[in-house]
């Protein structure tokens, strides 16, 4: 069952002990107790195939639980960052970030797109096509289609995935600052664990499917990060802890 209510105040979206199974009969998310507090960027980490995009579907109130209840606080205003950009071909730039405004009615549409688009850096690019952008444009494009809204959480399933190492870098940054400047909380699916240290305060690993919870490391650093934190012993020995939850799950059913 999925919850909307004001009773848990100290988190803006509680699993608790939801799973899921698929009407075919699949497995697709092990018993998951988890509280999102205001503030927090988490990564979930684990194999693929483990119900990681299945637990932010339950987040964002997409899919219902099978057992448990997925809770969300009355004034969480969410949105979701899917893998591909999912960009309307055949609509501009402009016209891709304003459709959440035009389909939920939303008065003075323009200012809004306008402030998202120059957010991401894209306000010259408005009357492009998504064609004519890059992979890092692309979904630049999305993340403003997202910030349209002004969500309080910011569920994204991994975004970053299919660009080269020096784009994803540079949009980790980018989102960094977005989650700073806007006092974002984030959700953040991700199968790149030197990408979840450098951007988490949690990093949480799941098991094979069914997936579970099954360890976490809180990450202590300071923000704003910058590259050196990259080259420290204390990111690589967290890398490694987490490589080694990683592996400790292959025999995890």
């Amino acid at each position: 069952m999925t919850e909307r209510t004001a009773a848990v105040p100290e988190a803006l979206v509680a699993l608790r002990e939801a799973s899921v199974t698929y009407p075919t009969g699949v497995a697709a998310l092990g018993t998951t107790t988890l509280a999102v507090a205001p503030g927090e960027f988490i990564s979930l980490i684990g194999p693929s195939g483990c119900g990681k995009s299945t637990l932010l579907r339950l987040a964002a109130g997409l899919l219902e639980p099978t057992t448990g209840t997925a809770v969300r606080a009355d004034d969480t205003r969410l949105a979701f960052v899917f893998q591909s950009p999912t960009l309307m071909p055949w609509a501009d730039v402009r016209r891709n970030v304003r459709l959440p405004l035009e389909l939920g009615g939303v008065a003075n549409a323009d200012a809004k797109v306008t402030e998202a688009l120059r957010t991401v850096g894209l306000a010259d690019f408005d009357r492009a096509y998504p064609r004519e952008l890059s992979g890092g444009m692309q979904m630049r494009v999305s993340i403003a289609r997202a910030l349209v809204t002004e969500p309080s959480l910011l569920l994204m399933d991994e975004p970053f995935g299919a660009l080269d190492e020096i784009t994803r870098e540079r949009l980790d940054d980018e989102l960094l600052a977005l989650w700073a400047q806007r006092h974002l909380t984030v959700l953040f699916v991700t199968h790149n664990i030197y990408e979840a240290v450098y951007l988490s305060t949690r990093v949480l690993v799941m098991s094979p499917r069914p997936g579970r919870i099954t360890g976490q490391l809180e990450i202590d650093e300071p923000y704003p990060r910058t590259d050196a934190l990259r080259v420290t012993d204390r990111f690589v020995k967290r890398c490694q802890h987490l490589s080694s939850l990683m592996a400790a799950n292959e025999g995890v059913r």
